[in-house]
């Protein structure tokens, strides 16, 4: 009986151990995902497949990556990964001397597929913002974070990290700044997939302003799908400075949220809740509704109670 709830007991600590040690390592895997997107992996993939009509070798990857073939090694060992984590797939094909030989071989998954520069649907800047170490380095101090005294005034571990809150850095690091809208742009872009699926929701919609709305990528796909809607995208100044032209269906007006929000049918929230206490969304979504009841505009009234402050 000792025996048997020994080897119980050894199996679930093995278990706990790979557990653990699955989370301990998985900045790995983002790590080399990151990596991938820098190299250029996934288009010398899909470049080689057009010209070639088959997957890439290890040899002819080191070759297009104009790397130290001292290092192929190292190359194999990241694509090994890569490939677990459902990015490439490998295959084995017959070597051009051999036919009875046969070589491992790489192609792309349609996770990969998201990460070619041509895609219109491209999250390489995606990854790269979100690996970025302004991004990351607040996740290293997050223990001291949450011991700071912060004396009344509550950081966030952004700024505790930075000096800074997350818009006031983007301003002073323009580099970084870019970075992130042309992140947020292309997880934008992803809407044009569903976009015409959602006609019911902006059904009755004369104006809506799209709060946070950055470069205006989601608005502009809405302002093509529904023509005679007025698209408004209302961020900080900096990062509306050099949007597109005004057209007669999308405008950028730049400006403060928690001071003003420009009135209209509808108001459009992508990914900006979650970087608010509950405090400070309560304020945005009064505003909103202050700004369409001002409007005297009954159908936007009635259509905002059920579904029109959607966070996504």
């Amino acid at each position: 009986m000792d025996s048997k709830r020994h080897e119980v007991g050894a199996r679930e600590l093995f278990q706990a151990q790979s557990h653990l040690y699955k989370h301990i390592f998985n900045y790995i895997s983002s790590m080399s995902l990151k990596c991938a997107v820098e190299l250029g992996i996934p288009d010398i993939l899909h470049n080689h497949g057009v010209v070639h009509d088959q997957p890439i070798t290890l040899p002819e990857l080191v070759s297009a990556l104009k790397i130290q073939p001292t290092k192929a090694g190292s190359i194999y060992r990241l694509m090994r990964l890569l490939v677990h984590s459902g990015f490439f797939c490998v295959t084995k094909i017959s070597t051009h001397d051999d036919d009875q030989q046969e070589e491992e071989s790489y192609s792309l998954t349609p996770s990969s597929r998201l990460l070619l520069k041509d895609n219109s649907n491209c999250l390489s800047t995606f990854v790269l913002a979100m690996h970025d170490p302004a991004i990351s380095t607040p996740w290293q101090s997050l223990t001291g974070w949450f011991r700071e005294d912060g004396h009344g005034h509550i950081t966030t571990p952004f700024e505790s990290a930075h000096g800074l809150n997350f818009w006031d850095y983007g301003e002073q690091n323009p580099e970084f700044n870019t970075l992130f809208s042309q992140a947020m742009a292309s997880d934008s872009q992803m809407a044009n997939l569903v976009v015409k699926d959602c006609k019911p929701i902006f059904e009755g919609l004369n104006s809506m302003v799209d709060v946070g709305g950055g470069t205006g990528s989601f608005s502009k796909i809405l302002s093509e799908e529904f023509p005679n809607m007025k698209c408004t995208v209302f961020d900080l100044p900096h990062v509306v400075a050099n949007s597109p032209d005004h057209t007669n269906s999308l405008n950028f007006i730049g400006g403060d949220m928690f001071q003003y929000i420009p009135p209209a049918d509808a108001f459009l929230f992508k990914l900006v809740f979650h970087a608010y206490g509950d405090e400070d969304c309560v304020k945005i979504l009064k505003k909103c509704r202050e700004e369409i009841s001002s409007k005297g505009n009954n159908q936007g009234t009635r259509k905002s109670d059920n579904h029109r402050y959607c966070d996504q």
